[in-house]
């Protein structure tokens, strides 16, 4: 039933495909030359050779659509792999067709008429697919064109993935039990214990079971190879679930290297090409930053001088990139003497600081001058917020995966911050939020925390800020 339906989608979605490609390469001829929009120098050409072209425009359509993936269809599949595989497949159809026009030496055909072409496909294409998956996901979510799952395990790992399941209810994945041999069940299962590893292949066909989740511990990898080899005989699809508790904050990624299958693991995506735009995006941001905010810092600094005697900034040692410890600064919003007695964390109501201070710790306005650590290269304006010294050594001792932090630059703001767990909150909770950006890097999430940010702000009551 799994393969009839996504093959069923896979006829869906090519045919609007198709369609829409042909619609938009036929639009693209009108609005060129037809509608008065744009300036025409050589003549209109006849429509009669468009219409020729259309045929070979379809197949290398269909062709670069199916080599980019857009036909990988999976009840888990998320819009943004959607995103990219259109994307793709539309740029090669578009590169493809450029060749070919090359080649044939097609005089008639309009760059600015192959511009408008891509955009409408690929928009057209996007539009109908979102469309598509959300009705589907609809329907999946009311009951109907639902498929039955079993999870093999009973443990933390197991239970998480029922959990995730139901959560995920738009997949149409039901979860009807759990599989597991009697030396291992554990208690508090949310679903029964429908039999043993042994009795795999007779569950699936019992419960018309279309999709088997494996989630056993890493310690159990000997019997993770039986589940698989009482499947082999079946049609149902297998995932496998990573129980990787001890690499949060890593990616992975499987390499083919002589039919061996090799495991990638790397503590963060910024690395080759990645750093380089995240830097290049840095200090973009940074220098405009300061530019736009030059009078509202010269204003700041001269209201710390004449409401409280010390310096207009405060130096303060933090852990970077690889632990490494740079001078961060800040606008002083503390007395002098605020240190005297050691190194504190900073509370609600803290008597050590100044009225001004007050206010510019509860709006962030006293974070400006980092913008001056970004440039420097000490900083980026997106990532985990850097800790000092004497609290990194504290807390790596007691919070798991504290030190995977520092894999990246630190930064001005980072998702924990804009989900609310910043200065005296749940340290547990901020690791977890600064590990799943790390893991989740890419340039839109890091202009995604950067609104937010601001909106926060702008419009929101600052929790935990003092």
């Amino acid at each position: 039933m799994v393969r009839r339906v996504s093959q069923s989608l896979i006829a869906w979605f090519l045919l609007w495909d198709l369609t829409l490609t042909a619609v938009g390469w036929l639009a693209a001829y009108y609005v060129r030359f037809h509608t008065g929009l744009f300036s025409v120098h050589r003549g209109v050409p006849d429509f009669a050779l468009y219409l020729r072209a259309l045929p070979l425009i379809l197949l290398a359509g269909a062709i670069t659509y199916r080599f980019a993936g857009m036909y990988e269809i999976h009840r888990l599949r998320r819009f943004r792999e959607e995103l990219a595989a259109v994307g793709k497949g539309v740029g090669l159809m578009a590169l493809v067709v450029m060749a070919i026009s090359f080649a044939r030496h097609a005089q008639h055909e309009s760059r600015g008429a192959m511009v408008m072409f891509t955009v409408v496909t690929l928009l057209s294409l996007l539009l109908v697919r979102r469309i598509s998956w959300l009705g589907i996901r609809q329907l999946r979510a009311r009951g109907v064109n639902q498929s039955h799952a079993l999870v093999v395990g009973t443990g933390r790992l197991a239970r998480r993935t029922v959990r995730t399941l139901h959560s995920v209810s738009w997949s149409g994945i039901q979860p009807v039990g759990y599989v597991e041999d009697d030396a291992h069940r554990g208690a508090g299962a949310d679903l029964p214990v429908l039999g043993s590893l042994a009795e795999l292949p007779e569950l699936v066909e019992r419960h018309h079971i279309e999709h088997v989740f494996v989630a056993l511990p890493l310690n159990r990898y000997a019997d993770a190879r039986r589940v698989f080899a009482a499947l082999s005989q079946t049609v149902v699809d297998v995932q496998l679930i990573a129980d990787l508790p001890a690499m949060a904050g890593m990616t992975f990624t499987t390499t083919q290297i002589h039919g061996m299958t090799v495991i990638g693991l790397r503590e963060n995506p910024h690395h080759g090409l990645n750093m380089v735009v995240k830097r290049v995006m840095d200090v973009i941001l940074a220098c405009v930053a300061i530019v736009l905010l030059a009078p509202l810092m010269g204003f700041i600094a001269l209201l710390v001088k004449l409401t409280s005697p010390g310096p207009l900034l405060y130096r303060q040692e933090r852990c970077g990139l690889n632990g490494r410890s740079f001078m961060m600064l800040k606008f002083r919003s503390m007395r002098v003497d605020a240190e005297a007695a050691g190194p504190q964390m900073t509370g609600a109501n803290d008597p050590r600081r100044t009225r001004l201070g007050t206010v510019m710790r509860a709006t962030n306005l006293d974070e400006l001058p980092q913008f001056f650590n970004v440039l420097w290269g000490d900083m980026s304006i997106v990532g985990p917020r850097p800790e000092r010294p004497v609290f990194v050594s504290k807390f790596a001792k007691t919070i798991p995966n504290y030190n995977a932090r520092h894999a990246v630059k630190a930064g001005i703001t980072g998702w924990a911050q804009v989900n609310g767990w910043r200065g005296n909150s749940s340290l547990r909770k901020r690791v977890q939020f600064d590990l799943y950006y790390i893991s989740h890097w890419n340039p839109l999430f890091d202009l995604r925390i950067i609104f937010l940010t601001v909106w926060r702000m702008l419009f929101s009551k600052q929790r935990h800020a003092y």
